[in-house]
């Protein structure tokens, strides 16, 4: 499974998925639903974004959870959960998290995948910001997304 908020969607996220999806015969792609976190689209409208970005790949399932990535693994049998690395502080944070993952859940193995030199600098967070100012995304995101965030800013 490749947990994640894609908030939105971005070219490292579907690179990372993919790449995982070629390591598996299954792969749950899991929308994080969060109401602590602000977010620019529904759990649903990601899930929508992702299912149709994946639609070529049949070994993707795209799922939205609501609790613990960990309780998602433990009720799906799930034993690997990928995580995407772009920088040491990035591997911090997800070094401490797959810790706190084996502790709740000891069956489960977490895996890294650095992200594509390509996409080292692509973030959500900085996409919406530069949207917002009206930057151009269209390197760091598919043209679905540039078209819905668009539409999402100038609401």
């Amino acid at each position: 499974m490749l947990p994640g908020t894609f908030d939105p969607p971005t070219l490292g996220h579907l690179d990372i998925i993919k790449r995982g999806a070629a390591l598996y015969d299954k792969l749950y792609v899991v929308v994080a639903d969060n109401v602590a976190k602000k977010t620019l689209f529904s759990s649903a409208e990601r899930k929508q974004m992702l299912e149709e970005l994946l639609s070529e790949f049949p070994n993707i399932e795209v799922r939205i959870w609501d609790k613990l990535v960990v309780d998602f693994a433990k009720a799906n049998d799930v034993g690997v959960i990928l995580r995407g690395v772009r920088a040491m502080n990035d591997f911090g944070y997800e070094f401490e998290l797959a810790v706190s993952y084996k502790q709740m859940y000891p069956d489960v193995e977490v895996l890294f995948i650095p992200t594509n030199p390509e996409y080292f600098l692509v973030r959500s967070s900085a996409i919406k910001e530069m949207a917002a100012f009206g930057a151009d995304i269209s390197k760091m995101v598919p043209p679905m997304v540039v078209r819905r965030v668009d539409e999402k800013i100038k609401c």
